[in-house]
């Protein structure tokens, strides 16, 4: 197989884990639709015995994931929660994680409501300031999980001084990259010893798939992860794997169109005068943009705004009144998306755990696709109106 891990972005995103087929020369991966797979005699196969531990076409997704995170191994799972789920199944009870407060509704979901009853504690912390996770270390942190940026707030965390901590202290630093993607922002190459995907978002790209991805550097962590997908069985399909490989051939393309289009509706909203907030990182006044300028390659096309005055009725009917926009959970597609995160995608937060993070309900979150941003802008205007 080429090896393309000394190659540019885009190409890496085309060629990496694709090989044409050697049966027929088709340039496209196969889709391997198969549970199964004969063997010439009991335990002797071509490297496949069962599809939930191995498949062709998830193979080659993981390779062309691993690639774009310069990392040496991917693990792919059915989902982002799924491969959350994974990492939390590296820990103990009486195990501790030091994590953000301001979090994405189904990761703080999963850990107070599932790992939390089987011992494991976490402190949920401002992230934001990395000398604030000093206080909360101690024989038993384990894991240090870290969005950035964060989910709907848009917190920068200096991924390089968490991986300090963490290494300092014998402790995991898992990243989750989901909001920036692999084309902004590269956790591995900032100290993470794990890189979490939703890649349900920008590297499906297309709203058509949920899925996710765990990389690394370190093998032994990959056989531990890849030894939890095989055992609990929370693996993509290849039909799946094989639309992701589809849609990360444009990622770059994409990304550079999320950022033009986020930047230009950034600075639109800015000086809106129904908007009492807005969080985007590309703004010198945002907190740690000097942090996010120097880990990230731009800024993205995430957005959130705090409305001016809103009531969450006011907050409601401004959300439905978008004709190009579409109020929905998710992000990272083609089409632009709004959401309301305090009733959609943060519901399972306690309001008083929200509020403190700044997860008002007059807060909305916008995922700005690649359409003509004159369009984006004129829908923004009269849904404000």
């Amino acid at each position: 197989m080429s090896d393309f891990s000394n190659h540019k972005f885009g190409t890496k995103a085309i060629h990496a884990g694709a090989e044409p087929d050697p049966s027929t020369g088709a340039i496209m991966t196969p889709i391997f639709q198969t549970s199964t797979y004969v063997q010439e005699s009991p335990g002797t196969n071509k490297g496949y015995g069962y599809a939930r531990g191995k498949n062709p076409t998830r193979e080659a997704l993981q390779k062309n994931i691993a690639a774009l995170e310069n990392g040496k191994h991917c693990v792919c799972f059915s989902s982002g929660m799924g491969a959350t789920d994974a990492v939390m199944k590296l820990l103990r009870p009486g195990d501790e994680v030091i994590t953000g407060d301001d979090l994405y509704g189904g990761s703080y979901r999963m850990f107070t409501k599932i790992y939390e009853n089987y011992g494991i504690k976490f402190h949920f912390i401002n992230l934001s300031n990395a000398e604030n996770i000093k206080q909360y270390v101690n024989a038993n942190t384990k894991l240090i999980w870290a969005e950035t940026p964060t989910n709907p707030t848009m917190q920068i965390i200096d991924i390089a001084a968490c991986s300090a901590i963490a290494k300092a202290n014998n402790i995991i630093l898992a990243v989750d990259n989901t909001f920036a993607s692999p084309y902004l922002q590269n956790p591995l190459a900032l100290g993470a010893d794990i890189v979490m995907h939703s890649v349900t978002k920008y590297l499906g790209g297309h709203s058509d798939v949920v899925m996710g991805a765990l990389v690394t550097n370190d093998s032994k962590l990959h056989e531990q992860l890849y030894f939890i997908l095989n055992s609990c069985g929370a693996n993509p399909g290849p039909m799946d794997c094989f639309l992701v490989m589809r849609g990360i051939k444009t990622l770059h393309l994409r990304m550079e169109r999320h950022c033009y289009n986020g930047r230009k509706i950034a600075e639109f909203l800015k000086t809106h005068p129904k908007i009492e907030k807005i969080y985007w990182p590309g703004f010198t006044d945002h907190p740690n943009h000097e942090i996010a300028k120097k880990q990230m390659s731009d800024f993205g096309g995430m957005i959130s705004i705090v409305l001016k005055g809103a009531s969450l009725e006011q907050t409601f009917k401004i959300a439905s009144s978008f004709k190009v926009f579409s109020l929905a959970e998710s992000l990272g597609g083609v089409e632009s998306l709004i959401n309301h995160p305090a009733t959609m995608t943060h519901a399972s937060i306690p309001k008083a755990e929200r509020d403190k993070a700044g997860v008002v309900e007059n807060l909305l979150r916008l995922s700005v696709g690649v359409e003509d941003v004159e369009d984006l802008i004129e829908d923004l205007k009269q849904a404000l109106s």
